[in-house]
């Protein structure tokens, strides 16, 4: 007996291969290697997996850690930087810590969110960490090239082994505790053993340098001599047995949680089971040339660190069909008892049984199979059909002549027990024995190919057609179903009837009919050549895109007709991740997809077929673990603390996570949002960053969570506080100092904007004003003048007319109408100057001065004359006539003064005379607010003119003789400033 086949007995003998699940083969596995173009390490020795899902890699060039999207170099723990980059020896306790040993001495651990650094100062021999192992009790074995030491629980010192224990000094390789509790040890010259702390070492047999150890499902110890030669170790040397024989040619083994054996090669992994062994070499992808480390993570995936890079081998959910020969669009066929028949385009067709083991040959070719009600199985080709009974009596129906080397496509048997074909290049045929009817005699139906047929519940028969047509027969009539009835499924490959209803699927898509017709399927489905509803209630598909799973109520949705309510269709895909190779059939043989009679499914590509049990999918229940890895702003990195406060002035964020989960990172989702920023959850397949741009001041808080390939969500996730503080243009104040500058602003430019109205509304005024000047001018030199010359000239020509003389009092009467005529022009000529301009005050009271007292008339100017307000101006100007005319009517005198004082702090306006003086009765009445005789109402007047713009005029007679009417003013009451 070889030794190979000694293992495999070995093995099954120990129940390590005696499963209801077949023998998995390599292919069954998903191979993917990393290597320096990846960004992986090279030389690796060692792997560990901490509890949050990092995986750990040693190796010569430094120590780094694997998400399954990135890898990151780590030279630093916990913020205290590794003493070497050299590392070796890797180990993840079961309380979360992380150890590592380096290749020129020393350990670093990271234990409780706390670094320690072990050396020679704390016991540990000198020379580089091999390797490390966690004993039962949770203390910590160290083997060094200068030997073996122990750290207990609690300790904070190692304690070496010394040869008083039994074990040699020398180099120590493994440390190894089997399930009993037994302790094993490598060492340079053998490997030692003791069941309890307090026994001296024995050395185990063989009496060889035996390096790696490993235990089978057995309790078998097995190791290797490095030199491709595994062996059996045993507590002392079997009886009648001196020389030690090897069993396996390895450098070293191991073993998975199912007790399937591994070997590593000096050039390839192999995997031992019942059955074939499988080997992974460099011709079929392995990373490098020696693989070297073995390591199963927490999800079940190998890994395998070579020295050129690293491998993982991750179970498929599918399984392969392994055939003698490679398949060429392969045909299925499902039989009974979960068996199969699987065809070859350029071979012969067999049957295989559920666990995928060949068992007959069924016939030459086969193009197209159907499985009959009553269990015959019909097979053809493009010569002949052929019936194999449930007895396995065959029966052949050759094609007739006009049809020979004409593939069928598709067959079905109606109520009557009459066969219909599709043929290849000629369409729908009905036959009975050796006769063939087209359509069968059916009127209407479309004369194209017919990749499909199949017979519902009530012996209908249903035909795809190519075109997106579908056609149901019924009693020698047919009803044709098109785009007119809504279907866009383009050629139609795949009809399955389900119960009282048939679902069609095609190169665009799926539908089905029922009673009411048909009804399409809002989803992107493509290429569906294959259907099956299980038991449980699932739709399963196969397309171009791979195998589509509808879960039960998914499926319930679209019949209740909720689906239509624009909701996503839910699905699972199952593609080449998970173990199929290419996609569906499109053309022959057809279907893609069979179910067997066990409820499994089959399904062909161009080249294979792979199968699934639906009631046994392996899932992944391991929620991943979720972990901010960087923070970047302005072009800096910061370290993912709970809180980050950020520089003023911030405004972009980059943020970084990942999800550990080894299995299947790129089918990974997460679900993001930034509070304050994101209005609800982002959702993302594959990218891993958060980007945020023109961010404000303020507080955020960013909550990342994920779930794995299965949708299995870590809820709680991972969060991240972020703070960026306002610059001084962005606080408060700030805003409220611009908006009071802006106010400020405004105001001046509303005050400038009202001086700049006012301005130019004086000098229209003004413009105005001095051309009211100018006509008062020329009427007084030319109307007035002229009047008071004819005044003067009636005047002489009356004196000379006899007194009392009726001419002599029409002319008198006249001359008083004109002196009346006169005062009104005046009055009048006055207002027209009333102008209000520096000069123009003393202008007009010259000229009516000059008029009024001819000879007798003086106006002194004090200080340079300045504007006045248009009312100032007039109600002045009033006050000065006024008393100009009393002084004319009432004081006889030879001299009358007009003052005009234009003062910076008062103005001031004189009237005086030397005439007979103010009466006192005037004088007291004027003083008193009274007229000053009936009718008489112009001192009163002038004081209220006066009051209105808040001056003060006074009467007075001075010692001399005479009248004195003075009117003063504030200065910011009578000028106006000229801006």
């Amino acid at each position: 007996m070889s030794s190979r086949t000694l293992i495999a007995a070995l093995l099954f003998a120990a129940g390590v291969a005696a499963q209801a699940a077949p023998s998995r083969l390599l292919a069954d596995y998903t191979h993917t290697a990393w290597t320096r173009l990846q960004g992986a390490p090279s030389d690796v020795v060692k792997f560990a997996q901490t509890p949050d899902g990092w995986l750990w890699i040693s190796s010569p060039g430094g120590l780094m850690r694997f998400d399954g999207a990135h890898f990151e170099r780590v030279e630093s723990l916990a913020g205290h930087r590794l003493q070497s980059a050299s590392t070796m020896g890797l180990l993840a306790t079961r309380n979360g810590g992380l150890w590592v040993g380096h290749r020129y001495g020393g350990i670093t651990a990271l234990v409780g969110g706390k670094v320690r650094e072990f050396g020679q100062a704390e016991g540990l021999p000198p020379s580089g960490v091999m390797s490390l192992t966690e004993g039962p009790d949770g203390s910590i074995w160290a083997c060094v090239s200068g030997g073996l030491a122990q750290l207990a629980p609690g300790a904070a010192r190692f304690t070496p082994i010394t040869p008083d224990s039994g074990l040699p000094a020398g180099a120590a390789r493994q440390v190894l505790f089997s399930r009993s509790g037994r302790q094993w040890v490598s060492v340079q010259g053998g490997i030692y053993w003791r069941d309890t702390p307090d026994q001296r070492f024995r050395r185990a047999w063989p009496h060889l340098d035996l390096m790696a150890m490993a235990e089978g499902p057995d309790g078998t110890i097995w190791a290797t001599d490095g030199v491709q030669r595994g062996y059996r170790v045993l507590a002392g040397p079997p009886p009648g047995q001196a020389v030690p024989r090897p069993e396996l040619a390895a450098n070293g083994i191991h073993f998975d949680r199912s007790g399937t054996m591994w070997l590593l090669n000096g050039n390839a992994l192999e995997r031992v089971q019942p059955g074939p062994g499988q080997k992974l070499t460099r011709e079929n992808g392995i990373s490098g040339a020696l693989p070297q480390t073995w390591f199963e993570d927490r999800e079940g995936n190998i890994w395998i660190g070579t020295t050129a890079g690293l491998d993982r081998l991750r179970r498929n959910r599918l399984r392969l069909l392994s055939t003698s020969e490679p398949l060429d669009h392969p045909g299925l066929l499902a039989d009974s008892d979960g068996r199969v028949i699987v065809s070859s385009l350029a071979g012969a067709a067999f049957s295989y049984s559920a666990q995928g083991e060949p068992l007959r040959r069924e016939a030459n070719q086969m193009s197209a199979g159907y499985r009959a009600p009553d269990g015959a199985l019909w097979f053809g080709d493009s010569n002949e059909r052929w019936r194999r009974a449930p007895s396995g009596q065959v029966s052949r129906y050759p094609h007739p002549a006009r049809y020979a080397q004409h593939d069928v496509q598709a067959m079905t048997l109606d109520r009557d027990g009459r066969m219909w074909l599709s043929i290849s290049r000629e369409g729908l045929f009905s036959a009975e024995g050796g006769r063939w009817t087209k359509d069968g005699g059916v009127p209407g139906l479309p004369q194209a190919m017919a990749p499909a047929v199949s017979t519902d519940a009530q012996g209908r028969i249903w035909v795809a057609y190519v075109g997106s047509r579908v056609a149901v027969i019924d009693h020698g009539k047919a009803r044709v179903f098109g785009e007119t009835e809504g279907m866009r499924l383009g050629n139609v490959l795949s009809l399955l009837v389900d119960g009282p209803r048939v679902w069609a699927g095609g190169e665009f898509g799926l539908g089905w009919f029922d009673r009411t017709g048909y009804h399409g399927v809002n989803a992107v489905l493509r290429g569906i050549s294959g259907m099956a509803r299980t038991p449980q209630g699932e739709l399963w598909l196969h397309g171009t895109e791979g195998i589509t799973r509808i879960a039960g109520p998914e499926v319930q949705r679209l019949l209740d007709g909720t689906g239509a309510d624009g909701a996503p269709l839910r699905f699972e895909r199952f593609d080449a991740q998970d173990g199929l190779p290419g996609g569906a059939e499109q053309f022959r043989p057809l279907p893609s997809l069979v179910q067997g009679s066990d409820g499994q499914l089959w399904f062909s590509t161009a080249s294979d077929i792979a199968s699934i049990d639906p009631a046994r999918i392996a899932r992944n229940l391991l929620a991943p673990s979720v972990q901010i890895r960087a923070l970047r702003s302005g072009g800096a990195s910061y370290l993912p603390l709970p809180h980050v406060r950020l520089p003023q002035g911030s405004k972009d964020v980059e943020i970084a996570f990942t999800a550990l989960s080894l299995s299947m990172p790129e089918r990974v989702r997460f679900s993001y949002m930034l509070e304050g920023v994101d209005g609800g959850w982002q959702d993302v397949q594959g990218r891993r960053e958060a980007f945020y741009t023109n961010l404000q001041p303020g507080r955020y808080r960013f909550r990342v969570v994920a779930s794995n390939e299965d949708g299995v969500w870590n809820g709680d996730g991972a969060e991240l506080q972020l703070e960026i503080p306002p610059t001084f243009t962005q606080t408060p104040w700030f805003i409220a100092l611009l908006a009071a500058a802006g106010g400020l602003a405004l105001a001046a430019l509303y005050a400038l904007r009202v001086r700049q109205l006012t301005a130019r509304m004086q000098d229209l005024l003004h413009e105005r004003l001095a051309e009211r000047a100018r006509i008062a001018r020329g009427l007084h030199d030319t109307l007035l003048q002229s009047v008071q010359g004819l005044i003067m000239f009636f005047d002489r020509q009356s004196a000379r007319m006899a007194p009392g003389s009726e001419e002599k009092a029409r002319v008198e009467q006249t001359l008083e109408l004109a002196d009346q005529l006169m005062v009104e022009g005046r009055n009048y000529i006055m207002d027209l100057r009333a102008t209000g301009a520096p000069e123009e005050l003393a202008q007009a009271l010259r000229q009516y001065g000059t008029v009024l007292l001819p000879g007798r008339f003086q106006l002194e100017l004090q200080h340079s004359p300045r504007a006045m307000p248009s009312h100032v101006h007039g109600e002045v100007q009033s006050i000065a006539r006024e008393a100009l005319l009393n002084a004319a009517r009432h004081a006889e005198a030879s001299c009358v003064r007009l003052l005009l004082d234009y003062d910076a702090r008062t103005f001031q306006l004189e009237v005086s005379d030397n005439g007979r003086g103010l009466p006192a009765d005037c004088a007291a009445g004027a003083a008193a607010g009274l007229p000053a005789r009936p009718g008489h109402f112009g001192l009163v007047g002038m004081r209220e003119r006066a009051a209105a713009i808040g001056a003060t005029c006074t009467f007075g007679a001075p010692a001399g003789g005479g009248t004195v009417v003075r009117l003063q003013m504030p200065a910011q009451l009578a000028y106006v400033e000229r801006r």
